[in-house]
């Protein structure tokens, strides 16, 4: 089988089970995230050479502990009082418990982009790592899902709308960067990229938000102004923190000397390479929604 071949089964395996679970219901998405989380959190300590087993259990337990928390908290309370015979409460503050989560994954996120800058690091500590491992990884996921669910239910187009944007910002930018692309964006950590595509995949990713707002969304006449320009915003937002993403999972793979983080994917890679974008950008995405909430 060619790698063109490969690379377009396994690409429409991945889309297909992704929008499956979307759609589906909010229960298999955030199962079927919970398991890229567990490939992710595999992949990530191949590349830094940490502890697997309890990197998962670390990962998995923090993913669902704040998933049945947030999002299930009655049902959760229900099932424990029930199997202990106790009277537990778990009333949390969510809003709180978001805003703790979010500064630790932003602190983390700068400290990601710093080490893009590290030209002479070449070892990585072993606090560093953990550290990684929280908010680099496992945190995102927890975004992902609760950027799922807007500021009431679970509303799949939110979700879907975000993998639109990043997959039109990766391909128009390996169009435009292949046919135009002159001037390296960074070459010492990914030699391929270059201006020229990541503008190209910025303009082509805020056409994609602008008809995902008109088209997909659809919002009331009255909303739609203020639509399109948060998809707009989302859009730009997409394609400057999808591309420093891409490239920070380009840093850590340049120093374990690798091409991919795992052969999960065939032609394509490992989850981590599908997903690096998207996991840098949901906790953004996450704080420009919080941000709308608290102006309106």
């Amino acid at each position: 089988m060619n790698e063109t071949l490969k690379r377009t089964i396994s690409g429409a395996v991945y889309i297909a089970l992704l929008l499956t679970s979307i759609l589906f219901s909010t229960e298999s998405f955030i199962i079927l995230f919970g398991i890229f989380l567990i490939i992710t959190i595999y992949e990530f300590c191949n590349l830094v050479s940490l502890n697997k087993v309890f990197s998962i259990v670390f990962g998995i337990l923090l993913y669902s502990t704040v998933l049945l928390i947030s999002h299930y908290n009655k049902e959760t309370t229900l099932f424990l009082n029930k199997t202990f015979n106790s009277d537990f409460d778990l009333t949390t503050n969510i809003q709180q418990l978001d805003l703790v989560l979010l500064a630790v994954t932003i602190v983390v996120s700068i400290k990601c982009i710093l080490f893009l800058f590290y030209d002479s690091v070449q070892k990585i500590s072993t606090s560093s790592k953990y550290l990684y491992l929280l908010g680099y990884v496992t945190l995102p996921f927890i975004f992902i899902v609760k950027i799922s669910f807007g500021t009431n239910d679970y509303n799949p187009k939110i979700i879907l709308g975000l993998f639109i944007l990043i997959w039109t910002n990766d391909t128009f930018a390996y169009l435009v960067g292949k046919s135009m692309g002159k001037h390296k964006l960074f070459e010492r950590v990914s030699p391929k990229k270059t201006i020229e595509g990541f503008l190209g995949g910025a303009v082509f990713a805020a056409f994609a938000g602008y008809l995902i707002s008109k088209l997909y969304i659809q919002p009331n006449p009255e909303f739609s102004s203020r639509s399109i320009l948060i998809w707009t915003i989302i859009a730009v937002i997409v394609s400057i923190f999808g591309t420093i993403g891409d490239l920070i999972e380009s840093k850590f793979k340049r120093i374990a000397g690798v091409k991919d983080s795992g052969s999960i994917m065939p032609g394509h890679g490992g989850i981590l390479d599908r997903l690096d974008s998207v996991i840098f950008v949901a906790p953004i995405i996450f704080l420009f929604y919080q941000i709308l909430y608290y102006v309106s």
